[in-house]
């Protein structure tokens, strides 16, 4: 739907430098155990990491930072920029966050990189922050901090993060805001599907995001799209456990910047919660979400598989209003599949501001019980068309 020209040279620059690092050497290289760190797992090694990233960074030719094999013990780790060249950061190894939750719980993240462009990281290695006690303290009403997202990029531009595991987030595993022209592509994000607010990756105020050939299984949304974000292109993803691919929640203050351009394309959902959702607060705002789609899509008994929520309250804290973001231009084109719901399609809009322009095509959803009723599409205040087979029949 966006026009990614821009954004395909970006990634066609970032990748020509890799292979020019790797193959010809032309790249300094700075490997975080000459600055002291060590993988044995048990040594901190903060301080080695935040070195070796200074010099890189200070560095007047391309930097290659290189994490070997080991499993490396770090606590909040702040990348700053802007640097003087590109930096490839390669993780081959584990970098591991203190079984202490409060070692880390009491900063917004765990990893920053901020004010960085031309940034990769990349590698067969994982991040993992042991997010288990947080969760824990969490669910038992405990005085908790607020928990760290594992890895932030704030303010950057043209960045490709590609091949990494991240393993049990405190709360979001990979954060995108303020940024632009950002790749992710065949990463892996895990964490059990009870663990609290644990989204694979939260994309706000940002342009320009790819997100390609990934698998999120999760306790949250495998991909939450925040106010502010446009042109986005999610492809080939696999999603669940987790609550799906969700545009907001939206409506969050009276004056947020609105979502555009977001195309969802050829991935697959599996016992999710819900499969591809816009979601908004019942107050008043003068957010938007339009010029989206949804195409190519497989659900495998999935809750709710397509939904749009303008009531949305998950606390029980309602605000009992009506939602003041605008939804337009929403287009929902062959998704099949099985729903663990009876009401396959959901379209609650909302009184002051009607969907419209919903359109829906080639759907066929059914209804995964044993009793083999039905599925059903269920809509109040949405306004728009269909063409092709719709299964179930549609209430638009």
């Amino acid at each position: 739907m966006a026009n990614f020209n821009t954004m395909n040279r970006c990634i066609g620059v970032i990748s020509w430098l890799l292979f020019f690092c790797l193959i010809l050497h032309s790249c300094l290289a700075y490997n975080v155990v000459s600055f002291g760190a060590r993988g044995d797992g048990r040594t901190d090694s903060t301080t080695a990491f935040l070195r070796t990233w200074s010099a890189a960074c200070n560095s007047a030719s391309p930097a290659n930072v290189d994490v070997p094999r080991g499993t490396y013990l770090v606590r909040t780790l702040s990348f700053n920029g802007p640097c003087w060249r590109r930096i490839m950061f390669r993780i081959d190894g584990t970098l591991s966050a203190p079984v202490n939750y409060n070692a880390i719980g009491n900063s917004e993240f765990w990893i920053m990189f901020y004010k960085v462009s031309g940034l990769t990281v990349y590698g067969s290695g994982a991040i993992n922050a042991n997010g288990h006690g947080y969760w824990s303290c969490r669910k038992s009403g405990g005085s908790c901090p607020q928990g760290a997202r594992s890895i932030q990029f704030m303010w950057c531009n043209d960045v490709l993060l590609r091949g990494l595991t991240s393993l049990h987030s405190q709360r979001v595993h990979v954060g995108i805001n303020y940024s632009s022209n950002v790749r992710v592509e065949n990463v892996k994000i895990i964490a059990p599907s009870g663990s609290p607010n644990t989204d694979g990756i939260h994309v706000q105020n940002s342009r320009g995001v790819t997100i390609y050939g990934s698998i999120i299984k999760t306790g949250d949304d495998c991909i939450s799209i925040g106010s502010g974000s446009m042109n986005l292109w999610i492809e080939k993803v696999g999603c669940g456990p987790g609550h799906g691919i969700s545009i907001g929640s939206l409506g969050n203050s009276n004056n947020e910047p609105g979502v555009t351009n977001v195309t969802v394309a050829n991935s697959v959902f599996t016992k999710t919660q819900n499969g591809v959702r816009i979601k908004s607060w019942a107050r008043p705002s003068s957010g938007f979400a339009k010029n989206l789609e949804f195409r190519n899509l497989i659900m495998r008994n999935v809750g709710n598989p397509i939904i749009i929520d303008q009531n949305y309250c998950p606390d029980n804290s309602c605000p009992h209003q009506s939602s003041g973001v605008k939804v337009s231009q929403v287009t929902f084109k062959n998704v099949k599949g099985t729903s663990s719901t009876q009401a396959a399609m959901k379209f609650d809009c909302s009184s002051s501001n009607p969907c419209t322009g919903i359109r829906l095509q080639d759907i066929n959803l059914t209804y995964n019980d044993r009793m083999r009723r039905p599925a059903f599409a269920y809509c109040k205040n949405a306004r728009g068309s269909h063409g092709g087979k719709i299964t179930p029949r549609s209430c638009i």
